[in-house]
């Protein structure tokens, strides 16, 4: 499996509305529940009215498109990294999986993804 790194920081920061998001920004992911709204965008992208913030987070992103038939391909990832004492956070699209990881430990989670067999891409 391809893993590709995403050149960019990111942040997952919570909101009050969708008012302030740019919807034209080529990387964000939304989600509303009854209890809260979640974005998470590049850093340059956060918006000014976040009512809270947590900075400093870098992705992985699973290549291809996976079939919704497939089974544990998050389970597996997690493992690998929870093995190396690494936390993450992870969202889904309809194609594929992101993993996100804090920046300090990228290079370590790099390092134990490709230790596992996976291949990982700039």
């Amino acid at each position: 499996m391809v893993i590709e790194k995403l050149p960019y920081a990111l942040t997952v920061c919570k909101l009050s509305s969708v008012a302030d998001v740019d919807w034209d920004a080529a990387f964000y992911f939304v989600a509303r529940t009854d209890e809260e709204l979640s974005l998470v965008c590049k850093t340059a992208d956060t918006p000014a009215a976040a009512t809270a913030r947590d900075d400093g987070w870098r992705g992985f992103r699973v290549q291809g498109v996976l079939d919704f038939s497939l089974v544990g391909i998050l389970s597996k990832l997690s493992g690998v990294l929870a093995e190396r004492g690494i936390g993450l956070f992870a969202v889904s699209t309809y194609n594929t999986d992101y993993i996100l990881v804090k920046a300090e430990n990228f290079d370590r989670a790099t390092d134990a993804l490709s230790g596992a067999g996976y291949t990982v891409i700039p």
